[in-house]
Formats: C-alpha cells, structure tokens, sequence
C-alpha cells in the first residue's frame, strides 16, 4: 500500500513538468489527480480498537463483565434489575431506566418505528427516569423488550446509541491523551459502568491525571494507566461498598501488568470468579 501511494505522489512533479512544457501551467481549478483506491481505503481505515476485530473484542470483554458471556450479540434482549439502585438494565451495554440512556434509546427507536412494541411504555420511562422505581412497567416491560429485541432495527439502534455514548467518546479521549488498545479499552469500559460526567468517566479521568501524566502530555502509558485503575477501583468501591470489581482487578490490571498494551490476544481474564479466555 505504501508503495503505491508513494508511486502517486512521485507523479506529480511530472504532470507540473508537461503542462510547463506546453506552456500551460495548473490552476486553483484543476481536479487533483484521483487517489488510488487502496490508498484511500487504507486512510479511511479504523485503527486502534475501533477497528472492526478489536472492537469485536472490545464488545467480548465487556460482556464478560455485563452479562457473564462472550457473546455479546445474546446480550440484545438481556434485561434484568440488578439491584444497583439504576432500575431495568438492559441490552448490549446495560442501558438502565435509571439513567436516561434507556429512555434516549427508545424515544429514538420509536420516533423511527413507531408501532414497536417498546413505544406503550415510554410515558412510564418517562416517569421513572433518573430513580429505580419499576412503576409503570412492571409485569410487561421485560417481556416486550426481550421481544422487541429480536428485531434487527432495535439491535441497530442499541449499536448506534453505544457507539454514541459510550465507544467513539471514550477511544476519541483515549487517543487524544496518547493512548494504544488497551487504554481505549480501559476508558470504554469505564464509560460504560460509570456513564460520562464529571461525576463518572471524565472525574475519574481529571483524578488520575492529578497522579500521573498520560502519553500525549510526556507520561509513561503503563504507569497513568496503573494510575487510572486505581481511581476507579476506588470510585468503585466508595460508590457501592463491597462490589466486585474483578473487572478491573483480574481482567484490565492483569493485561496492564502483563505489558500488553495493544490488547493483543490470546487473553486469559476472570470476571466474577468466571475465567474467559480469546484465543
């Protein structure tokens, strides 16, 4: 690919060169010369873990800690109250009733697909939003949203609403503090357990860059990663005493200490006591 692409630009003096020869020179006017098509499908490549086999993983990793699988594409109709104080989570990404990013994910779905069987239950998510409370859709809401999420339209929606919220802002900070896979991963799953806001990912990250610098402001990558960890583990366990975090202790920590700061597999991680592994 490099070569072809430096073959194009060689090109270019040349074409300068015959239109002087011919007494013409190039205007503002002049279409560029078109780009090889591989080299333009190279530039327009994801890199990082937005690539599609590393955001594949990213997914895999998450639902071991989500929704005790590797399967992450099972985890569409999962819905359940987990008794986190945030009422139904639900979904690929634990969208809660509790915490708006539910209610968001629906008004849009049904302002796309009004008829779907989700729409009944919006005034109660309306109500309940921002508390735990069940009212309103209890007994049906499980039922209609494990139904509702064999459709192809509402999993395509979960997708663009956890791209939205959680994936492209969490890798876009990541690498704008100088960031490899790992850490891309590290924040995307702080994003996602404790939502943005400086009272969740971006507190967590303002606190780690008090204890070490990242990459891009001359840190070492290893050590503000290790510093980040420790912050949310705290956070973590000031927020719900007690909780597990074998999310971080057994699976994010063990891939940091073991250097593996591109994320590359095979991995070995436990979650709850549950080992996964990625070959």
């Amino acid at each position: 690919m490099k070569r072809a692409g430096v073959l194009i630009l060689a090109a270019v003096p040349l074409v300068l060169l015959a239109a002087t020869a011919y007494g013409s020179s190039p205007t503002a006017h002049d279409d560029p010369p078109p780009a090889h098509p591989a080299a333009a499908a190279q530039r327009r490549a994801p890199e990082g873990l937005a690539a599609p086999a590393m955001k594949n993983l990213a997914q895999e990793l998450v639902a071991s800690a989500e929704n005790s699988t590797l399967d992450w594409r099972s985890a569409y109709g999962y819905v359940q109250d987990i008794g986190d104080g945030q009422g139904y989570t639900a979904g690929i990404i634990g969208f809660c009733t509790g915490t708006h990013d539910l209610l968001v994910l629906v008004e849009k779905y049904t302002a796309a697909h009004p008829d779907n069987g989700l729409a009944r239950y919006l005034p109660a998510l309306r109500r309940v939003d921002g508390t735990d409370s069940h009212q309103g859709l209890d007994p049906g809401f499980p039922a209609a949203w494990r139904a509702e999420a064999k459709v192809p339209a509402l999993q395509a929606a979960q997708d663009a609403e956890r791209d939205r919220i959680y994936f492209d802002p969490a890798v876009s900070e990541a690498k704008r503090d100088g960031l490899g896979p790992l850490g891309q991963f590290i924040y995307y799953d702080a994003m996602v357990f404790h939502g943005p806001g400086t009272d969740g990912f971006y507190g967590i990250r303002t606190r780690a860059m008090q204890r070490a610098a990242p990459p891009a402001q001359g840190g070492d990558e290893k050590a503000y990663l290790s510093a980040f960890l420790d912050v949310r583990r705290a956070t973590m366990r000031a927020k719900h005493p007690g909780i597990d975090t074998s999310r971080v202790d057994t699976a994010q920590r063990k891939f940091l200490e073991e250097g593996n700061l591109a994320l590359r597999p095979p991995l070995v991680w436990k979650v709850y006591g549950e080992t996964y592994r990625v070959p």
